[in-house]
């Protein structure tokens, strides 16, 4: 390969490799798509090798566009991130973190965060992809996710960001009024509950419970299944079923009588949330900024 060779057009190639896509990687790289094609023809060309298999419906990497992804990707990311660093080394710590997290801990945690973070930080952005997966966020490029204490991988770098957390299971009057209440978790088998699919192994969440030292996992059967929040809730409070909630989702309601408890002495607290991240060696100073204003310091 020549010695005057462009590196925009490495950067190019590996964007469509990653990406798939020359739609998407034009995109991305804020270019046209015919402008990205001629760029990643001409790296092939210096290189005499094809790199991407084209077709109507897809692109893919070939033998060698694979090796070009393994062996050289990782050094352009380590470049990309310390030229990043860099240009964050002034007066204000600015660039984009992305976080993924479940919709509870969006919800309970990185939205007060957010709101008392982002004023003082102008220059910093955050984007949060919510999702009820296990994602690798090394593979999917994010910065850092939220887990359950319980639930963090061994090779990450975590930071607790929450409480200890209480689950609660509850059921509106209208449903009592027809339905027995359940006195051990056992029972919930004969009730219709409102449940949530998980998408990382496609089935339904189980029930988990522990008294006395004695742990259980009940998986119940209901007419409906939703994967967000606010329609669990509303379902609960219509008397569909029994709902199987993080306890600070429907205090109000039982304190307000709409909803009812059930079960309570089952549901002991757990690891809260917590922030885990790849080990770096230098993380930037808006990342920084950002994790210890999440870090949970207690009451």
């Amino acid at each position: 390969m020549p010695q005057d060779n462009n590196f925009n057009e490495i950067v190019a190639f590996l964007t469509v490799a990653r990406e798939r896509s020359f739609t998407k990687a034009a995109a991305k790289l804020g270019v046209s798509q015919s402008a990205l094609s001629q760029t990643v023809r001409g790296l092939e060309e210096k290189l005499g090798l094809r790199l991407l298999t084209r077709t109507t419906r897809s692109v893919s990497a070939t033998q060698a566009g694979e090796r070009l992804l393994e062996r050289v990707g990782p050094r352009f990311e380590e470049i990309q991130f310390e030229i990043a660093a860099l240009s964050e080394m002034r007066e204000r710590p600015a660039g984009t973190i992305r976080i993924t997290a479940g919709e509870h801990s969006a919800i309970s945690i990185l939205a007060p965060v957010l709101a008392r973070f982002l004023p003082d930080h102008p220059d910093i952005n955050v984007e949060v992809i919510v999702d009820y997966g296990l994602t690798d966020i090394v593979a999917e490029r994010y910065d850092a996710g939220i887990r359950l204490g319980e639930q963090l991988a061994k090779d990450m770098i975590a930071v607790r960001i929450g409480p200890e957390m209480r689950m609660a299971v509850v059921g509106a009057p209208s449903y009592f009024e027809n339905h027995p209440r359940p006195d051990v978790p056992q029972d919930l088998t004969a009730h219709n509950c409102i449940n949530m699919r998980l998408p990382t192994h496609g089935t339904i969440y189980p029930r988990e419970f522990e008294k006395d030292g004695r742990e259980l996992r009940v998986r119940v059967e209901g007419q409906t299944v939703f994967n967000n929040i606010a329609m669990r809730i509303d379902a609960v409070l219509n008397g569909l079923g029994l709902a199987y909630m993080p306890e600070d989702q429907v205090q109000s309601y039982i304190e307000d009588g709409r909803l009812i408890r059930v079960l309570e002495d089952w549901c002991q607290p757990f690891p809260g949330y917590h922030l885990y991240y790849p080990n770096r060696r230098h993380a930037s100073p808006a990342f920084t900024l950002f994790v210890d204003a999440l870090r949970y310091r207690g009451k």
